[in-house]
């Protein structure tokens, strides 16, 4: 099963960080990933200023990767979060960077292209 490595950068303003949960949905040119959840256990995932990398692994190769869906749902109150960037490791070693450069505030898809 191909595996991905997804990084995603948290901004360094105040009260950038977010502890709520963030999904991730990767869309290639052969197929759909399943929705993630991007969580470490026993760890503060998306801090203020944090880069956290997150093992992403599908059934079948997507194939080149067109878009990322970002989904933030809330944990226990509404919680604002500044997504800098993600960037995807593909299985065949190929990076790429998917721009944000703003703030998450609803429980909305968010969807981001290659930059």
């Amino acid at each position: 099963m191909p595996s991905y490595t997804v990084t995603v950068a948290t901004g360094s303003q105040w009260f950038a960080g977010t502890d709520d949960y963030v999904y991730l949905t990767l869309q290639g040119t052969d197929g759909c990933s399943d929705r993630h959840l991007l969580d470490k256990p026993f760890y503060n995932d998306f801090e203020r200023g944090a880069v956290d990398s997150y093992d992403v692994t599908v059934e079948e190769d997507l194939g080149e990767i067109q878009l990322i869906k970002i989904e933030k749902r809330r944990y226990w109150y509404q919680d604002d979060w500044y997504l800098k960037y993600i960037t995807v490791k593909t299985p065949v070693g190929d990076y790429l960077e998917f721009p944000c450069y703003r703030w998450i505030t609803d429980e909305k898809e968010v969807v981001l292209r290659d930059g």
